[in-house]
């Protein structure tokens, strides 16, 4: 995932960006806008976006344990990576937008 050019947006401004795959499904198909807030708080089970080691963006759900952050995907067949604290995280989803009014979702 690329995070989008931000030009003159301030770092701490909302962004949307489109969900890719399937790994985050049923909660987020594919093709799926989502809103991520770069000031909102990561909590345990929060959706978030974060830089993983080799500046690549990765989509899913932060699971701490024991002070050891974490990210999930929610389709079983992929493996739980560790990342290196709070300190990665861009920004945590707070909204799902659809084509319908029925398929827009908040979160945190």
């Amino acid at each position: 995932m690329n995070l989008p050019d931000m030009g003159g947006c301030s770092s701490s401004e909302p962004f949307a960006l489109r969900v890719l795959g399937d790994s985050m499904a049923p909660e987020f198909e594919h093709g799926v806008i989502i809103i991520v807030d770069p000031s909102a708080t990561a909590e345990n089970g929060s959706y978030v976006v974060a830089r993983m080691e080799d500046d690549e963006y990765l989509f899913r759900q932060l699971q701490i344990e024991d002070g050891t952050y974490y990210l999930a995907a929610l389709q079983e067949d992929q493996r739980r990576l560790e990342i290196t604290g709070p300190e990665a995280i861009i920004g945590v989803v707070v909204q799902r937008a659809g084509r319908r009014r029925s398929q827009h979702k908040h979160y945190a």
